[in-house]
């Protein structure tokens, strides 16, 4: 007996169902655990669990932070790249800050809770910190001395044209004192909290200032991966931070250095990124040979 069109349709589809279920949903599932446990690449699949005396620490692959209780940098360590997982390397909340370079001004309001910092004020405020920590020059190009995004927002008499007839420093709340005296012999305002200065007509202008062209702060210390859970930095980050770790361990420079380079990887392939620093392994590495005093 011949079954309807519609029913043999509906049978065949409920075949690949069923087909394609065991196929991508048991066999190849399996299959990859298999594959997973060969010898050699066991590790890899459970994670690249980090063991230190006896216990496991972290994952080569997952970041982390060196921090205290308060979120201050421990000195004696290597510290990782900024994180916008979670509230830092959360592999639950994996994800970036979702800011561009178009984020240059800051949400300024009374209640902290609907205030936002602007990815550049972020990045500031970081290159800051990293420079007070290990001594080296924090500024950077559109930087305010006080770590905020250098921006204003030019008023001119036919909006885009004209003489400027105000001008306000969109990044520095009322109090505080205007990184610019003038702009274009206008003295500069600062801003009030919960005011709109672009919605006002301010045309946003970020002032270079006379940071140098190079900051001494790589970029990977100033802003998070797109996963947030990069495990590594770059040697420069490196670099800036082995006279700290050094001074903190009573170790010599050149010995951190020689540790820093055993634990940098080149670029994948040869020529796919950057080379990178595995900072757990490394911070390992160096509380095995100069532990902390």
């Amino acid at each position: 007996m011949r079954l309807p069109t519609w029913l043999a349709q509906h049978l065949a589809a409920l075949r690949a169902l069923l087909v394609f279920t065991v196929l991508l949903g048991i066999a190849y599932p399996l299959a990859l655990v298999v594959v997973g446990r060969i010898p050699g690449l066991a590790d890899r699949a459970d994670g690249s669990f980090v063991a230190a005396d006896g216990r496991t620490v972290g994952s080569a692959l997952i970041g982390q932070s060196f921090t205290d209780a308060d979120g201050n940098p421990v000195p004696r360590y290597f510290q990782s790249r900024p994180s916008a997982a979670g509230d830092g390397y959360d592999p639950t909340a994996t994800a970036a800050s979702n800011l561009g370079p178009e984020s240059v001004v800051d949400t300024l309001a009374t209640d902290p809770a609907e205030s936002a910092q602007s990815l550049l004020t972020q990045v500031c405020q970081r290159s800051l910190a990293v420079g007070r920590l290990d001594g080296v020059d924090g500024r950077r190009p559109y930087c305010t001395a006080d770590g905020v995004g250098a921006v204003l927002a030019v008023f001119r008499a036919d909006g885009l044209t004209g003489p400027v007839t105000r001008v306000v420093s969109v990044n520095q709340a009322a109090p505080a004192t205007p990184f610019l005296a003038t702009y274009e012999g206008v003295p500069v305002e600062p801003a009030q909290p919960g005011t709109d200065y672009v919605a006002e007509g301010g045309v946003v202008t970020p002032v270079r200032g006379d940071a140098p062209a190079e900051p001494a702060v790589p970029a990977d210390a100033v802003t998070a991966s797109g996963s947030g859970l990069d495990p590594h930095i770059s040697p420069a980050y490196a670099e800036i931070q082995v006279a700290r770790v050094a001074r903190e361990r009573g170790a010599d420079p050149a010995a951190v250095r020689r540790l820093v380079a055993e634990h940098t990887t080149g670029r994948s392939l040869g020529f796919m990124g950057e080379p990178g620093v595995n900072v757990l392994e490394l911070n390992l590495a160096l509380d095995r040979e100069f532990p902390a005093r």
